[in-house]
């Protein structure tokens, strides 16, 4: 193995009900991507036990993809990521589970990731911004997040529901498709297609470090 070669990282998202195994090189170029969706029927959720049964389905699949698409091999690993939360319990165990295997068989090291921490680093990476004040919006979160001290800090979030879980809770009221996400159905929906606009207000607490969307 040459001293020059770049590192590389296989990492494994499995927090939802979406399974993904990314192949990674050090200065952020993505060698590979594949990922899989569990798509549940119009109307309803994904649950913790049938999002776990689906990621231990795809895993494998997805992780011999993964290297092929990057045309490399075990060989080639420097590390071995996966998110280790927060997200489902049950969906983040297969994720865990694959890794420590996979470290014992290929003899690599393993690093744990903060779901959150890795957007927002993601984020750096595209952008190239140094010192960032995120907003970050998922299907779990809705915070104000920015680095200070040493580690990332909340400065500001939501306390009675995240945009992304409300999007989704939509969704299912409308019966609408999962796939490919709930919120882009509903963009895409006649519901959309409205005149007029409705204000919601925004409360937001004297020191503005929590806010609540529910009017």
């Amino acid at each position: 193995m040459a001293k020059n070669k770049t590192l590389i990282a296989v990492g494994f998202e499995g927090s939802a009900n979406k399974i993904a195994v990314g192949v990674v090189a050090l200065d952020g170029t993505i060698l590979s991507n594949p990922r899989h969706t569990y798509i549940t029927p119009p109307g309803h959720g994904f649950l913790p036990r049938e999002t776990a049964h689906h990621h231990l389905r795809h895993v494998l699949p997805l992780l011999r993809s993964a290297l092929d698409d990057a045309g490399i091999t075990p060989a080639d690993v420097d590390c071995l990521c996966y998110t280790k939360g927060p997200g489902m319990g049950a969906p983040l165990q297969v994720s865990a589970v694959a890794v420590r295997a996979l470290s014992q068989l290929w003899g690599k090291p393993i690093v744990a990731v903060n779901h959150c921490v890795a957007h927002i680093e993601m984020g750096r990476v595209v952008t190239g911004a140094e010192d960032p004040v995120v907003l970050y919006v998922s299907g779990g979160n809705t915070q104000v997040i920015a680095y200070s001290e040493g580690r990332y800090r909340i400065f500001g979030e939501t306390i009675d529901i995240a945009v992304g879980n409300c999007l989704d809770r939509f969704a299912r009221v409308l019966t609408l498709s999962n796939d490919p996400s709930p919120g882009y159905n509903i963009e895409q929906s006649d519901y959309m297609s409205f005149q007029k606009l409705v204000e919601i207000p925004t409360l937001l607490s004297e020191s503005f470090l929590v806010c609540d969307f529910a009017p």
